[in-house]
């Protein structure tokens, strides 16, 4: 079992020249004064338990880790620090440089010590050693006899020995489930075991961090292991960190406002959480074209829904036509509230550019509505329909007026012609009242009235000889329509200005 101290550290970072493993951490077959083994060394836990003891074959004598009497290798770990550090205070509480025995059968599991041991590497040493000065090979001859000497330089972090250990430890178990129980620890392993290519140890990594949560911190750390991890491994983790298209967000915001306007029970908190989304997502035109896209869906329906309520056909059953014609109301209904409530995001985001010139484009739909409003059919299944309509036009207007959304001439001259017989519908026949302070009716009537005034006087005379609605009983209670013929006359009898253009 590996002590707890070496579980969940900081991850170190590790040199890599290629993504093919092959590392950058200097390990030489090298001869060195007999050491006793450091008293860090000597407090690694040794264990015959069957978790962490291997045997390399049935009359091999079994191999744990840290054995002085059963190893054939001695393994320093030593502290790789830059010249330029030379100067720098070492913390003396932290152990550089130390001794552990190991088993070459056991960790030529990592196939960098299985490269070392082979004969081709062997053979290279040797004529290196032979070369220089016929120094002696790799093995001492002192007390650690036929021992190989390995050097394992680690960089410069505060865990990197005890990460060294941890995964050299590893070597000698197969139950790496103990060890990796956390995102953190996968990920301060992770990247000894591909410097070591030990690849038991990087599968588990692996298998671990597809299959757990991660904080955001780890998330970065995951993408920075990505290059180096070959194709087949980085799979799931890639599927889980990249979208598989380009337009994944806006299929993602797009299905949460059907949602949210369609499926969800709790559509009014849902409504306000889908909101939020849109307000904070990062890419305006990803919502706008979301959100085009829904309303244009909404509106068709609704347009539809209209259509084929004033215009049913009689050869059927009675009763059902009746039933057809309440249905084609009902989902006339629930689909302008959806209306309703994606212009007022629009408006929000600002991106009801669109909505503005396709409302304004509605001959046919708005005189669907003029004919269903002169029925009384409608009052008691879809009393609040005429309200949702009109609400959804003083929503549109409002902004148009207000400069938020800056429409074209022709585009609000159309909106007033095409929309205002609606609402003189409306008021000779329905009177529903908003919650606010106003009338629904005169905040349209005022909103149209100061877009008439921004239209070229032959338009705007046109447009305020259908107002006259607008007047009341009392002249004086209609403030906003005196304003707007004042305002007109006013231009009307000045003396006419292109001469002084000249």
């Amino acid at each position: 079992m590996i002590p707890n101290s070496y579980r969940k550290r900081q991850r170190v970072p590790h040199r890599h020249t290629s993504a093919t493993r092959v590392s950058s951490t200097a390990t030489v077959v090298n001869s060195f004064s007999d050491k006793t083994v450091s008293e860090s060394s000597q407090k690694l836990h040794r264990t015959s338990s069957a978790a962490s003891t291997i045997t390399s074959s049935p009359n091999a004598v079994t191999s744990s880790f840290n054995d002085p009497y059963t190893a054939d290798v001695l393994l320093r770990l030593f502290v790789d620090r830059s010249p330029f550090d030379s100067d720098a205070p070492s913390d003396s509480s932290r152990q550089s440089d130390i001794q552990i025995y190991l088993h070459s059968a056991v960790i030529r599991r990592a196939k960098y010590f299985a490269a070392i041991f082979s004969d081709c590497w062997q053979h290279r040493t040797n004529a290196d050693a032979k070369s220089n000065n016929g120094a002696e090979g790799s093995r001492s001859n002192d007390n650690n006899n036929n021992l190989v000497q390995l050097n394992l330089a680690v960089v410069d972090d505060p865990n990197s020995i005890s990460i060294h250990l941890t995964v050299l430890q590893l070597l000698y178990t197969s139950d790496f489930a103990t060890v990796i129980d956390s995102a953190s620890t996968a990920l301060e392993i992770l990247p000894v075991a591909l410097e070591l290519l030990f690849e038991d140890c990087v599968k588990s990594c692996l298998r671990f961090l597809e299959a757990v949560p991660w904080s955001e911190e780890e998330e970065k750390r995951v993408l920075s292991l990505i290059p180096f991890l070959r194709e087949e491994e980085s799979k799931e983790l890639l599927a889980r960190l990249s979208p598989g298209k380009e337009d994944s967000c806006e299929e993602m915001l797009h299905g949460l406002i059907l949602a949210a306007i369609h499926n969800h029970p709790n559509m009014a908190f849902v409504k306000a959480f889908v909101a939020k989304l849109l307000r904070d997502f990062s890419s305006r035109e990803s919502a706008r074209r979301v959100l085009e896209r829904a309303f244009e869906t909404s509106l068709k329906v609704v347009k539809e829904s209209l259509e084929e309520y004033t215009s049913p056909d009689f050869r059927g059953d009675h009763n059902e036509t009746e039933a057809i014609q309440r249905l084609n109301l009902h989902t006339a209904m629930t689909n302008g509230r959806h209306l309703l409530w994606l212009v007022e995001r629009m408006i929000e985001l600002r991106v009801a550019d669109s909505a503005v010139v396709q409302w304004s484009e509605q001959a046919s739909f708005t005189a669907d509505l003029q004919r269903a409003f002169r029925d009384d059919a409608w009052r008691n299944i879809v009393p609040g329909l005429p309200a949702v309509v009109l609400r959804c036009t003083c929503k549109l207007a409002n902004a148009v007026a207000a400069g938020t959304i800056l429409a074209a001439r022709q585009v609000r001259m159309k909106l007033v012609k095409d929309w205002l017989p609606v609402l003189l519908v409306c008021k000779d026949n329905v009177s529903p009242m908003l919650p606010s302070h106003k009338p629904l009716h005169l905040e349209l009537e005022e909103t149209f009235l100061r877009i008439i005034s921004t239209l070229p006087m032959s338009d705007a005379q046109v447009l305020l000889q259908q107002c006259l609605s607008f007047s009341t009983r009392n002249v004086e209670d209609c403030p906003h329509l005196i304003t707007a013929f004042n305002t007109w006359f006013r231009r009307a009898t000045r003396p006419p200005q292109l001469e002084n253009l000249d």
